[in-house]
């Protein structure tokens, strides 16, 4: 959405499409008497034989019917207000997004005042309208040779309403911020393992750096050698593309303090190492990346919001191959924070990869930790595609995220890691611990390795081996990669952010 523009006055819109919700008993709606008027004196005949829905999310496009500037309208259904949620709004405006795509409208227009509540303002629609927008008309282009199709974006977008205007441009901002930044993180995580390797990775971040002034720092195969990142560079082993540890501070108060970090799996693709997946299972693993896309995601929103809040981002990037120099089965590594680990599973390759990823975010001062990983087929097992797992040593820190992903609609299901659990990651006879303890509780013993090395560190580790991928098109957007944790990351950030202000 290049421009913005806001109109008082239905009249006067000027667009390819005129946006109207329809809820339960519109004529009850400030205005509507005004709009059926001039739009028709029918429309609410119409509604009430059901030619126009409003059952939630149910669209009906009809052609203007009078002299009005706008050429077409897009009535959405919106079911009754008082179910009317942000999360609802959001939905049903990326329903909007993917029909506006299907008919390439690219002036847009939405009147406000029907899709307002008691709790709903115009700003909170605003907001939503956008967000949900630009996350429904994405689309990855791909790279076929034998399409003419042009590119298609929304030129400009209009808000009917006589709202402060300020709050309105400033909900735009955000909701913007967002949807971009959750598409940029689908486009990561769908694009081949051949085009995205570790340095095109590090090259992806080192822009966002530009654009967002944080400070980069990109370490090396000999840099990781130096420092003594034995668990990521066993990975790495078997591949003849070099690892990268990217690094990226936002630094938003004078003194390096209170920092969240957020650390990325960036393993770019997966084929298990010695312990191979089958041919099945490979397919898809270019999106071992899914939580280096997010936390990069939540680092471009934060760059264009400025919270004041610290972040340090750190990603682990690598590829985990096969080849005569592979880590295998048996190997015993040590780790950047010494601890020794039994490898008894190569394609227990990610948790590896960060338990050095959140060494170093600690060491370079970290306060709060969230890892984010596309980690174990075993949180798809326990708990579908649908949600994401979570694990915690801190309630006071999972109930702040919780908050975070209650506003943003993202679901999260918390997994028990209890001292047993602990006791089996930790039994090795001749290591610190060992890399997979076994099938049962195969989501618990992923995370709760990582949890071995944070210590004391508030922490929450994300599992969205399942929800970083859509087999079938959902609400917020398309098959493919769903950009899933980048708003809620961001969220946690800026709700940090306020709490401090306070």
């Amino acid at each position: 959405m290049k421009t913005l523009s806001i109109e008082t006055e239905l009249s006067k819109v000027t667009a390819d499409v005129l946006v109207v919700g329809v809820p339960e008993h519109p004529e009850n709606v400030e205005g509507w008497a005004a709009f059926a008027d001039s739009f028709s004196s029918r429309i609410l005949d119409w509604v009430r034989a059901g030619d126009i829905k409003t059952g939630f999310k149910e669209i009906v496009k009809m052609p203007s019917l009078s002299e009005q500037s706008y050429k077409r309208v897009l009535f959405v259904g919106l079911g009754a207000p008082k179910d009317l949620t942000e999360e609802k709004l959001r939905q049903a405006f990326a329903a909007v997004g993917k029909e506006l795509l299907v008919s390439k409208y690219e002036n847009v227009a939405i009147w406000t005042a029907p899709f307002t509540t008691e709790e709903l303002t115009c700003a909170d629609v605003a907001y939503a309208a956008t967000e949900g927008i630009g996350l429904g008309t994405y689309k990855f282009e791909g790279y076929r040779t034998d399409s003419n199709e042009k590119d298609f974006s929304i030129e400009s977008l209009q808000f009917i309403s006589s709202y402060d205007e300020d709050e309105l441009k400033a909900a735009f901002a955000v909701g913007q911020a967002y949807a971009s930044a959750v598409n940029e993180a689908r486009n990561l995580v769908n694009m081949p393992p051949n085009l995205l390797t570790p340095t095109k990775l590090a090259e992806y971040a080192e822009e966002l750096a530009a654009k967002y002034d944080f400070e980069i720092e990109t370490l090396g195969k000999k840099e990781m050698e130096e420092l003594g990142m034995g668990a990521i560079l066993a990975v790495n082993k078997g591949s003849v593309e070099e690892p990268r540890l990217i690094v990226l501070k936002y630094t938003a108060t004078e003194k390096w303090e209170d920092v969240v970090g957020l650390v990325g799996k960036g393993v770019t693709y997966d084929t298990g190492g010695y312990s191979l997946k089958p041919r099945e299972s490979m397919v898809g693993m270019k999106g071992d990346m899914g939580g280096a896309a997010a936390v990069l995601g939540a680092m471009a929103i934060i760059g264009e919001l400025r919270p004041a809040r610290n972040v340090i981002a750190v990603i682990g990037a690598t590829d985990n191959m096969i080849s005569g120099e592979a880590f295998k089965p048996d190997d015993v590594i040590t780790s950047l924070s010494g601890k020794t680990i039994e490898v008894l599973n190569t394609d227990a390759e990610g948790r590896l990869v960060l338990a050095d990823a959140v060494t170093y975010a600690k060491q370079s001062g970290a306060n709060y930790l969230i890892d984010v990983a596309t980690l174990t087929g075993g949180v798809i097992v326990a708990l579908g595609n649908d949600k994401t797992g979570a694990l915690t040593n801190n309630e006071a820190f999972f109930e702040e995220f919780m908050e975070a992903s209650l506003e943003t609609g993202e679901f999260v299901w918390r997994l028990p890691l209890t001292e047993n659990d602990k006791k089996r990651i930790r039994k090795s006879d001749v290591a610190d611990l060992n890399n997979s303890p076994g099938r049962d509780g195969h989501m618990i013993f992923g995370g709760g390795f990582v949890g071995e090395f944070v210590g004391e560190t508030p922490w929450v580790h994300l599992d969205i081996a399942g929800t970083s991928d859509a087999s079938a098109p959902h609400d917020l957007g398309p098959k493919g990669a769903t950009g899933v944790m980048v708003r809620t990351l961001a969220t946690l950030i800026e709700r940090m952010a306020e709490k401090d202000s306070e």
